[in-house]
């Protein structure tokens, strides 16, 4: 007798498409996407594939076994996007299988990661719920309509319907219908690669990314891509210019065969080398403190709650529409892109992972090239979650103090972190000890009071409690005004011990805020904050001032973030270095493009905000920008994305400092010998200079 199919197959199949395919209408609904886009077809036709497959593997055993199996997928893929969900809405990414980074991102605080969840988040679990009444009072009930089907003619069937479905899944990637011109990653290569999970959720689903992410992991594509000038190298010359002897540079590249490590060579030496400005040398020979502030945000602006940091804000330049944009590991990765002016690698504890990478051109070994300068790094918590003794050395810190080292109380509980006041004391000794003979110095601190928890009591969160009584405040935005008052403190003994040392008008100091309170809702947050925290990213925005008592109080409105920190300084301070290594610009250039990038792409300044997972743009004024400009815009903040992820994987600046040396060695060796040769006739050499002091090969 020859087996037969029964109708399990198709009942089972169309239990699957209508469970998995109304969790993507939730998941767009959850996320505020559009129900009407042409990537509704694709994720349809993806789960109709699935479901095949699915289907005809539990068809072939007993009907039991699909009635417990079809549940537990869907149970599983809800729970998937309910995790999804509240990720996105913790940390401002998705969960990647591609890096485990974003587990210990959450692992710490698990219970203010649940706490973050938004009600709306359950609906996700609603197919469930319907399936399970399904199979307990209707399943049984339904008589036995279709015939059984043959086995062979069934697996010809499915075969045939699997090719069709997968032919039209693939149409759907390819052709330009289905392709929003705005996105600057195209589906062909989200399907490849999962490269940008927020982009790759909207256009495949979630249950597409995560098949897409799961191949990607196992079997890793990397797309080749020759590199085309797209940039005009021929830049007008004036007095401000900064000009480089390019020709070693030049030669690596003519010998260069990796194609990776050329696209970085070519795509940097095409960049614009942005010019000295008024502002250039105002700091020359100070002294420099970058403090990252842990978790602080605009409620620092208070000069009731907030004196210290409210004194060097007024006094000083802020930046009054800065942003420091979620990612996983935000505290590191922002750390890391305000110390190298480079784009951290989506959903990846960058600075983690490629610890040993080494960066010539950070602003610490900018400080060390500079004379009479001494640099040191310094965070008042130990290495549970970073290991910044590695980053910051092979970064150039000339050493680094952990809260060990600096020999201040802490607390190894999560919830009972150091005091920011001590650790200013500590660095003031460091001070003290480091500049005896007469040194400059350059320090980046990273404070670390005012981190989460805010959910539940802790030490520094009761410590100043009471300071908002009356205010009708929510607990947990309280216990964070707490926290931020230790900040502030520490900021009070910093700016104090500088003056009793007689260097706070040679000292420039650096604040930014490292990402939002992270636990603390938008609600919450819209009820202290003078803006809608819950729109646009603006929960994002966080302080960024640049002190020093001798400058003239200034308020910028232009559209900024970490990236910009590095360049603007080395222009400041009148360093010597290559403005064509960094991704972001000095502010005060006339080439500072007033704009703001986010994790999956996504933008804004003045005009607009740009959602790059949705491909929408939202409007301030009556300004608009034509679509080639947009595609420009887009395009231009790809390519910086994909350069600065290649730059870090391929560990290109150790690369590149080495091969300069090399070529520029060749260089100097091709001029002695042209020097040498004397039987060449003088008008032939015109245009070469046998002086070796002239030839400016560094």
């Amino acid at each position: 007798m020859k087996k037969v199919i029964k109708r399990d197959f198709v009942y089972n199949m169309l239990v699957l498409v209508i469970s998995l395919f109304s969790i993507e209408i939730l998941n767009k609904i959850i996320s505020g996407s559009s129900l009407i886009d042409f990537s509704i077809i694709r994720i349809l036709l993806g789960i109709v594939f699935i479901s095949i497959i699915i289907s005809s593997l539990f068809s072939l055993g007993k009907r039991l076994i699909s009635k417990i199996g079809i549940p537990i997928l869907v149970f599983a893929f809800c729970f998937y996007s309910f995790l999804q969900a509240g990720f996105h809405n913790f940390l401002g990414v998705y969960i990647s299988f591609q890096t485990s980074s974003q587990l210990g991102a959450v692992k710490s605080y698990i219970k203010d990661f649940f706490a973050s969840f938004k009600p709306l988040y359950f609906i996700v679990f609603i197919p469930f719920f319907l399936l399970l009444i399904y199979y307990i009072f209707i399943d049984k009930k339904i008589d036995v309509i279709a015939k059984s089907i043959k086995n062979k003619l069934h697996i010809i069937v499915t075969l045939i319907t699997l090719v069709f479905i997968g032919l039209l899944y693939y149409i759907s990637i390819v052709i330009p219908l289905f392709q929003n011109s705005f996105q600057s990653v195209s589906n062909k290569e989200l399907f490849l690669t999962a490269s940008n999970p927020s982009v790759t959720i909207d256009q495949f689903g979630e249950l597409g990314f995560c098949f897409l992410d799961i191949k990607a992991m196992l079997f890793p594509v990397v797309i080749k891509e020759e590199y085309i000038v797209n940039h005009d190298n021929k830049h007008k010359v004036n007095e401000n210019s900064r000009v480089f002897d390019d020709e070693a540079w030049e030669m690596l590249i003519e010998n260069e065969t990796n194609e990776d490590l050329n696209y970085i060579n070519k795509y940097l030496i095409n960049r614009k080398a942005t010019d000295k400005n008024s502002y250039t040398g105002m700091f020359e020979g100070k002294n420099l403190i970058i403090i990252m502030m842990e978790s602080a945000n605009d409620i620092l602006i208070d000069p009731d709650y907030y004196p210290n940091f409210y004194k060097m804000l007024s006094n000083g330049w802020y930046f009054e529409n800065n942003y420091s944009p979620r990612n996983s590991c935000a505290t590191m990765n922002n750390e890391f892109s305000g110390m190298t002016s480079l784009y951290s690698i989506y959903n990846t504890c960058t600075a983690s992972k490629y610890k040993s990478n080494s960066y010539f051109e950070s602003v610490f070994n900018l400080f060390n090239k500079q004379d009479n300068y001494i640099t040191f790094s310094a965070h008042n918590y130990t290495q549970a979650y970073y290991p910044r003794k590695k980053i910051h050395t092979n970064m150039g810190s000339g050493e680094y103090y952990g809260v060990e080292k600096l020999g201040i109380k802490y607390s190894n509980e999560y919830r009972n972190w150091s005091n920011d006041d001590d650790f200013m004391k500590s660095v003031l000794k460091i001070i003290d000890k480091k500049t005896s003979n007469g040194q400059n110095f350059m320090t980046w601190l990273t404070t670390v009071s005012s981190h989460q928890p805010y959910s539940y009591a802790s030490i520094q969160g009761d410590k100043y409690y009471s300071m908002t009584k009356g205010e009708k405040y929510p607990t947990d935005v309280r216990r964070y005004m707490s926290k931020l008052k230790i900040l502030d403190n520490g900021l009070g003994v910093l700016l104090e011990g500088l003056e009793k040392r007689g260097i706070l008008d040679d000292t420039v100091i650096v604040m930014y805020g490292d990402h939002y309170p992270y636990g603390i809702s938008t609600k919450n947050l819209n009820k202290v904050l003078d803006y809608n925290t819950s729109k646009d990213m603006n929960a994002e925005r966080v302080p960024l001032v640049i002190y020093n008592p001798t400058v003239e109080s200034q308020a910028f409105s232009q559209y900024t973030s970490y990236m910009d920190i590095l360049p603007t300084l080395a222009n400041l301070f009148n360093l010597d270095y290559d403005p064509r290594l960094y991704l972001g610009t000095d502010l005060f250039s006339k080439d500072h493009e007033s704009l703001t990038v986010f994790a999956d792409g996504s933008w804004k300044n003045e005009n607009a905000y740009y959602n790059a997972s949705k491909v929408k743009i939202k409007y301030y004024s009556s300004f608009e920008y034509r679509d080639e400009e947009i595609k420009a815009i887009n395009d231009d903040i790809e390519e910086k994305i994909k350069v600065s992820s290649k730059i870090i994987k391929n560990n290109y600046f150790k690369y590149l400092e080495k091969k300069l040396v090399e070529y520029e060695e060749l260089v100097r060796q091709k001029y002695e010998t042209i020097c040498s040769l004397d039987e060449i006739e003088v008008e032939t050499l015109e245009d070469i200079t046998c002086s070796l002091e002239d030839l400016k090969l560094t």
